[in-house]
């Protein structure tokens, strides 16, 4: 596969088989990302791959949080407070598409509910990547981090694996943070799931729009 097949036809995967992902394919893909750039070569991620029992403990600490009803809370912003145009509408877009596939409508609440709570299961992917950062890095490396993330997911491809980046996974950062170990200060920024396609699932078969070029680039000759 070439680059530009594997930028294109990357997409988020949101239905996986039972099929087990080795810790010599996750090595191999690490093993390649960790050549992304970063400023000043500081690589300021740290990784954590749960499979296992410790993936069935962290996602059902997560899900009883959640449906017990605790506030979520990332340890840092990701979204705009408030939301305008056009990214409103993009926003909402990828919402009606990804319910659409999966036959769910705006009034169902309760699969609404069930479909969120499967992003802390990381969609029974067989493994979930969890990507923190030193508290004292700033926007920057958050850009750096960017660039790791994406060579993972294209890593993944060559394997012949799925994947799906997930904010979600850094909603309850302190029960991540407790089950894993992990210092109270770090901060958690999103994961990953990662694992073989369900090719059959309506829900990988959708595909949201990307803008043409001509939309978010000047030339200046």
């Amino acid at each position: 596969m070439n680059i530009t097949d594997a930028i294109t036809q990357r997409h988020s995967c949101r239905a996986f088989v039972n099929k087990a992902v080795s810790h010599d394919q996750i090595e191999r893909m690490l093993t390649a990302a960790r050549h992304a750039p970063s400023g000043a070569n500081t690589q300021p991620w740290q990784v954590a791959v749960v499979s296992g029992n410790t993936k069935k403990t962290l996602q059902q600490n997560i899900e009883h949080a959640f449906n017990a009803g605790e506030t979520s809370k990332l340890d840092y912003q990701y979204y705009p407070v408030s939301w305008k145009a056009p990214y409103k509408k993009r926003r909402s877009d990828c919402g009606l598409q990804l319910y659409a596939a999966l036959d769910i409508t705006r009034g169902d609440a309760d699969r609404r509910r069930a479909q969120w709570a499967a992003n802390y299961r990381s969609f029974d992917a067989p493994v979930m990547l969890l990507f923190f950062i030193d508290p004292i890095m700033e926007t920057g490396s958050y850009l750096d981090y960017g660039m790791f993330l994406q060579s993972i997911m294209l890593a993944a491809m060559e394997e012949g694996l799925a994947t799906c980046a997930q904010a979600a996974l850094a909603e309850y950062p302190q029960i991540v943070k407790q089950t894993l170990g992990y210092p109270d200060d770090q901060v958690l920024l999103c994961g990953m799931a990662i694992g073989y396609e369900d090719t059959d699932a309506a829900v990988n078969r959708y595909r949201t729009p990307r803008e043409d070029v001509s939309v978010f680039t000047q030339f200046f000759d």
